[in-house]
């Protein structure tokens, strides 16, 4: 999102719609077709409207779209503009049917570029968690604050990128490196955000793994991430077919390429995959400046263009607009294509109630001031308040405190050195215990790492509140610290056997437009290591002390292993990404308030050299960037267990200051896997109709309307639109028809075939608090297939929960339920869901992490538990 380093493009063209379709790469195309990294065309697109939670949605939005103008619809499609309203974003009004112009802002995390809002830590803390109540909850308080400022649509969840890339940019924006954890914090997060009439955005679809090269512009092309169908629906499609399933409004789609078509127009994607096979009913946007075609993108499945612009922004163009209205009045866009995209815009509005007394926008993206002009991208602009300052934040401190609390991992703790007494002789080290010494917010989208690291940089950002850091927490615990807030350790320092070290150390990454330290998004630069050499600082530390506690903020993995096994290093904490409540959350936990509850969202290496060359950084002088998925299935922790390599700490991992037991472990059937694939899905209900014939050109004629025209605005209106005739020799792409494919078998609902959701298993068991405090435990299940599926990862997470707070001795029986989904792999031959008949071979693994599972259930015979 929000590419600024556009604005400095020159061009002496922008392509026009009806202009010949920015061809796709048609370098090796058959090579990589042969090894299964392929994008073959599918159309049309298929309508929405068939599914019965959206009926009543989909009912209104006929009735209303049936009786749109030509520039009606096209408004509804085209965002207006770069800097264009008071949003990242908006399309055009339709004021005639009370539709007001959609509001569309960042981020994830919260309100971005605004005032008076909550800036919740990110979606990796989020993951660390592994608390669906709080995924939920998080959802719902970043929902009410943009209902509260009158957003229609909320920029997030992300689950992609999925961190397949150790390095990349945007890791933790997403919930972690594993579908399943990916799915779980996308939909809960989405259950949450939409329960408030809010629409949720997931992101970005699909395969946008790298920040570097992501970008096609009129002078390169972003990467293409060439990913096998298998590893497409198993890893990287998983979290966004769960996103679906829970309802999701709207979906945007990555800047890539994926198999050399670009996905804001890759038919096989978004019609084949997203609107046909998981039966999203929603609207399919493009990111920002992510759109590259007219006809062609139209063709394919997307719904909106955002911001509207064409090549490059501000230039009063677009790929859609008024060339939209020209496309559908020459025939190259099928008026049922255009009905089609208004109707699931429409229909979407509807569906969430923002039809009913929603608030219109309050606050501006582009100014802090109270007043300013209302289109700042037109230069000259008329001038009004833009922002109102509507305090949005209710008491969402207390969730951001909750799951930054939630989220902080214990990997070590020799001699139970945690958690803290108030009495402690302490000496705290580091600038990430501190503040931002040139003040709050005063890095542009927090494109900057001083002070304590509350998440990374770019459009997944949100502005500070307020900041309460660990410097101002510790102190508010105890009198007996001193601070040094410095990353250079004081030669000045003394050290008693009784003192402990706190030393802070963090690691930064973020989106591509803004470079940090010479890290341009990506961590080129940094690597896996701590920024500011905290690992010298750590070792400095080490040295002088006899006990040191190592403080993480981190937006992924770091290496540790200069100072890991130092005798001296007594704790490592990962804190991840906190937010706004920091310090409070950390103290939560480093004084004992609370046991530290969260686990490793990813796994930690001890060398980079740990993980497959495929998933490193790329970067070439020119042509398109070829980023082949080589390793598959097997990133993250599936790639250490099929390598046989030991990390230094395993995804999942998370110790307490108690002790935890599993027992009384039972599996159930409760649905017999009686055949391999599921029952055939259910016929496709009828969708919405309407008149195809060609609309009158007067619908989008300057000449018949009078009012005030803003320079740069994008409209849908045409001079002379009476002179466009129907295009008889239009290229389209490649593929195309109008003729509907056969209905996938492994569709027939939201996010797939409903029989792959109906749980088939289930697991009860004993968790029970062994030690002497309180605190919570995350039994986490994996799932081992049998050599009968063929090549599958010897573990993967399928379902977790997270317990009550438990005192001493308290016990609580634990339920996890296992869909046939679960026990299944993607036969690319059959397309479709495969699972073992009757169970035969599966083993089911639970434990406190994929390194740690004393519990097994094997399908047809006992569990045990070590």
């Amino acid at each position: 999102m929000a590419p600024w380093a556009y604005l400095a493009l020159v061009t002496l063209f922008t392509p026009l719609l009806a202009s010949p379709v920015p061809g796709e790469d048609t370098t090796n195309l058959h090579q990589r077709a042969a090894e299964g990294y392929e994008s073959p065309p599918y159309y049309p697109t298929p309508p929405g409207g068939w599914i019965a939670d959206w009926s009543e949605a989909y009912s209104k939005a006929q009735h209303i779209v049936g009786n749109m103008t030509l520039a009606e619809k096209v408004n509804l499609t085209t965002g207006t503009g770069f800097f264009m309203g008071p949003c990242v974003g908006q399309t055009g009004s339709v004021p005639r049917f009370g539709i007001p112009n959609i509001c569309l802002q960042d981020s994830p995390l919260g309100i971005r570029n605004s005032d008076h809002n909550t800036a919740f830590p990110p979606g990796i803390t989020v993951g660390a968690t592994f608390n669906k109540n709080l995924m939920y909850e998080r959802g719902v308080g970043i929902g009410e604050e943009a209902r509260g400022k009158g957003v229609n649509i909320q920029l997030g969840p992300s689950v992609g990128s999925l961190g397949r890339k150790p390095r990349g940019g945007r890791n933790w924006e997403g919930f972690g490196a594993d579908p399943v954890l990916q799915a779980y914090g996308g939909a809960e997060t989405i259950k949450g955000m939409q329960s408030t009439g809010a629409i949720a955005a997931l992101k970005h679809f699909i395969g946008n793994e790298q920040e570097m090269h992501r970008m096609s512009s009129v002078v390169t092309r972003g990467y293409s991430s060439n990913i096998d169908d298998r590893t497409l629906h198993e890893l990287y499609l998983w979290p966004f077919a769960e996103g679906v399933r829970a309802g999701v409004g709207s979906v945007m789609t990555a800047y890539s390429d994926v198999n050399s078509s670009s996905c804001s127009q890759n038919s096989k994607l978004l019609n084949g995959v997203l609107k046909d096979e998981l039966g999203f009913q929603g609207f399919v946007m493009t990111d920002w400046l992510g759109h590259y075609s007219g006809v062609p993108s139209a063709l394919a499945g997307l719904d909106m263009a955002m911001p509207g612009d064409g090549a490059v922004p501000l230039f009063g163009d677009s790929y859609w607009g008024p060339e939209l209205s020209r496309s559908v009045l020459n025939g190259s866009v099928p008026v049922s294509r255009l009905n089609d995209m208004v109707t699931r815009i429409v229909a979407t509005w509807y569906k969430f109630g923002q039809d009913k007394d929603y608030p219109l926008p309050n606050f501006s993206t582009n100014t802090q001031n109270k007043e300013g002009p209302l289109y700042p991208g037109a230069v000259f602009s008329p001038s009004g308040v833009v922002n109102q300052f509507v305090d949005v934040q209710g008491n969402h401190k207390a969730t951001v405190r909750k799951v930054a609390r939630e989220a902080i991992t214990l990997l070590k703790n020799d001699m139970n050195i945690l958690p803290l007494r108030s009495n402690d002789s302490l000496k705290v080290f580091g600038t990430d215990a501190g503040g931002n010494p040139d003040g709050l917010n005063s890095c542009t989208d927090q494109g900057c790492d001083k002070g304590v690291l509350t998440m990374g940089w770019g459009s997944g950002t949100a502005r500070l509140p307020y900041l309460n850091t660990p410097q101002e927490a510790i102190a508010n615990i105890t009198n007996n610290v001193e601070f040094h807030i410095t990353d250079s350790f004081p030669s000045s320092v003394t050290a008693s056997s009784k003192d402990i070290a706190l030393v802070f150390i963090n690691a930064d990454s973020g989106e591509n437009y803004i470079t940090v330290e010479g890290n341009p998004g990506d961590r080129t630069q940094a690597g896996l290591n701590a920024w500011h050499n905290g690992d010298d600082l750590v070792k400095a530390a080490a040295e002088k002390f006899s006990n040191v506690v190592v403080i993480v903020h981190t937006v992924g993995p770091i290496l540790m292993e200069e100072w890991i096994e130092l005798k001296s290093v007594k704790a490592v904490l990962v804190a991840h990404l906190p937010g706004q409540e920091a310090g409070n959350s950390l103290t939560d936990v480093l004084f004992g308030d609370y046991s530290p509850s969260g686990h490793m969202p990813y796994t930690i290496p001890r060398s980079e050299d740990d993980y497959p060359d495929s998933v490193s950084l790329i970067s070439q002088p020119f042509g398109q960037i070829q980023d082949t998925f080589t390793e598959g299935l097997y990133i993250d922790y599936r790639h250490f267990l099929k390598a046989n390599i030991t990390p230094r700490y395993p995804f999942g991992h998370g110790l307490s200051y108690t002790t935890f037991n599993f027992s009384q472990p039972s599996l159930s059937t409760v649905a017999p896997l009686d055949t391999a694939y599921p029952r055939s899905r259910a016929a496709k209900p009828s969708t919405p109709t309407y008149d195809t014939a060609i609309p009158a050109a007067s619908e989008v004629a300057w000449s018949s309307f009078t009012f005030t025209r803003i320079w740069r605005y994008l409209y849908p209106y045409l001079d002379n639109p009476q002179s466009i005739t129907s295009t008889e020799k239009y290229p389209y792409p490649d593929g195309y028809t109008t003729d509907p494919h056969e209905a996938p078998r492994a569709g027939g609902g939201e996010g797939g075939n409903p029989a792959l959701f109906e749980t088939v298993f289930s697991v009860q068991l004993q968790v029970q608090n062994t030690g002497k405090r309180t605190g919570k435990a995350v039994p986490q299940l994996y799932v081992e297939l049998p050599a009968s599926l063929g090549d599958a990862p010897e573990l993967q997470l399928r379902q977790f929960e997270k317990t009550k707070e438990l005192a001493p001795g308290e016990s609580q029986t634990v339920t996890l339920d296992i869909t046939r989904k679960d026990v299944s792999v993607w036969d690319v031959v059959v397309q479709d869901w495969k699972a073992p008949v009757n169970g035969q071979g599966i083993k089911i693994w639970i434990g406190n992490s994929v390194a740690d599972l004393p519990v097994l259930c094997v399908v047809g015979g006992k569990c045990s538990a070590q």
